[in-house]
């Protein structure tokens, strides 16, 4: 059944913050449209994430839920809330609500006017730590260099995508995804709004730096070609030194005689002719 709007929203452990998110972000999808959904993907929570959704689904039925094996990570739950959300256009956002809601009703605005994808992109990112701002600064510029696909920097997930985008991005084959690079290779007709990002209302990030850390280079590696060709070119270094050292020692042993005339001296128990040696 297809709906006007719908909220995709992957979930990890994070019972401080289901409650408080549906009560934010229900009543001002209310003041937008009548005909909406919620889409949360639970990447196999280990807290009380579950009982608490399966609750409010009894409540509310606007509500859904997808419930993961395990936890499979952001970029997949994110792909599964795509994929079953039934609207017209389709928002993924975050549960901390650092996704501020009361944009909302502007990215469907704009949506309204004929754009297919509507990116919120932070303006302001203060309310992060001084090293996440580093490294995301330096990985949008790292790949920006690197990739042929135009990235916008400092744009998360959160946007809105018209249901031609979505049924695009479900189609590509990838497994391993960098959906911020998927959601700027699709292209269409965009348009961007600047907000500036709070911080976290409940509960703390999930993000391990070390995931943070295999994530970009996924991005780096899946929407640039330079890795594949500088360990190309490597290879090719590698081996044309190889041939060249090869090529040395026959005209040596061509030219000279005996292979023990090239081969470092050894001692003379370890030799098989003591003369030549």
């Amino acid at each position: 059944m297809t709906v006007e709007l719908s909220i995709a929203v992957p979930v990890y452990n994070e019972e401080d913050m289901l409650v408080l998110f549906l009560e934010t972000v229900t009543p001002i999808l209310e003041s937008v449209t009548a005909d909406f959904e919620i889409v949360f993907v639970n990447d196999g929570s280990r807290d009380a994430t579950l009982a608490i959704l399966t609750l409010a689904r009894s409540r509310d039925p606007r509500i859904k839920i997808v419930d993961l094996s395990r936890n499979f990570g952001k970029e997949a739950a994110l792909s599964a809330a795509l994929a079953f959300s039934s609207g017209r256009a389709v928002i993924p956002m975050d549960v901390d609500l650092q996704d501020p809601p009361g944009l909302i009703p502007v990215m469907v605005e704009k949506w309204r006017e004929g754009f297919d994808v509507v990116i919120a992109r932070r303006a302001d990112r203060s309310a992060d730590t001084a090293m996440k701002r580093w490294t995301s600064s330096l990985f949008y510029k790292t790949i920006g260099r690197l990739s042929d696909i135009d990235i916008p920097a400092d744009a998360g997930d959160f946007r809105l995508m018209d249901r031609r985008v979505i049924d695009a991005l479900c189609a590509l084959p990838e497994r391993a995804r960098f959906m911020k690079g998927l959601f700027a290779w699709l292209g269409f007709r965009q348009t961007i709004i600047d907000y500036v990002r709070p911080a976290r209302a409940a509960g703390s990030s999930k993000w391990k730096p070390l995931a943070l850390w295999r994530l970009g280079l996924e991005g780096i590696v899946s929407f640039s070609s330079v890795p594949l060709k500088l360990w190309s070119y490597i290879g090719l270094a590698c081996a044309l030194t190889g041939f060249v050292y090869g090529a040395y020692l026959i005209g040596r042993v061509l030219f000279l005689g005996s292979m023990c005339r090239v081969m470092p001296r050894l001692p003379v128990s370890s030799c098989s002719s003591t003369a030549s040696c």
